[in-house]
C-alpha cells in the first residue's frame, strides 16, 4: 500500500505543476495579446489624420450633471464637451456617427475608463446632435482635430 505521506506529496506536486503550467500559459497569452496591441496601434498611427479612429460613443449619465470634471470644470450637458481616456484635455475632436453620418465637434474636458478600444463619453447635447441620445451607445469616427497646448 502507499503511505498516505507518498499520496500528499504527490498531490502537491501535481498542485504545483498546474500552477506553474497555467502562469506560463498566461504569460504566454500576455505577449500575444501586447503584440497584437502594438501592431494595431502602429496601423492605426499610419492611417491618415482625416480618416481618424474607430471607436464606440456613449454619453454621460444624469448623475453626473454639475459634477467637476478633471479639468476642473462642472460638467454641464448643455455644452459640447467630451470624456476620453488618452487625448489632453482641451484637444477639439470631431466625432462622425458612421451609422447616419452626422457630425459635432467637442472639447476634451474630462478623462474616462481605459478601455480595450477607442472609446469617447459625450455630453447630452453632443449625444443629441449626433442622433442617439436615448439608445446609449454608437459606433463613432473620432477625429483629431489640434492638440491642446500643455
Amino acid at each position: 500500500m502507499v503511505s498516505a505521506r507518498r499520496i500528499g506529496r504527490l498531490a502537491i506536486l501535481i498542485i504545483l505543476c498546474q500552477a506553474f503550467f497555467q502562469i506560463q500559459t498566461l504569460s504566454l497569452q500576455a505577449d500575444e495579446i501586447a503584440a497584437k496591441a502594438t501592431t494595431e496601434g502602429v496601423a492605426s498611427a499610419a492611417t491618415k489624420a482625416d480618416e481618424g479612429v474607430m471607436g464606440t460613443a456613449s454619453y454621460y449619465a444624469k448623475r453626473y450633471n454639475g459634477r467637476r470634471m478633471s479639468s476642473g470644470q462642472r460638467h454641464d450637458p448643455q455644452k459640447l464637451t467630451a470624456a476620453h481616456p488618452t487625448l489632453p484635455l482641451g484637444t477639439k475632436v470631431k466625432v462622425v456617427n458612421v451609422a447616419n453620418n452626422r457630425e459635432v465637434t467637442v472639447t476634451i474636458t474630462d478623462r474616462c475608463r481605459q478601455r480595450v478600444s477607442h472609446f469617447i463619453d459625450l455630453s447630452r447635447a453632443a449625444a443629441r446632435k449626433l442622433g442617439f441620445l436615448g439608445r446609449g451607445v454608437t459606433e463613432v469616427r473620432i477625429i483629431t482635430l489640434d492638440e491642446a497646448a500643455s
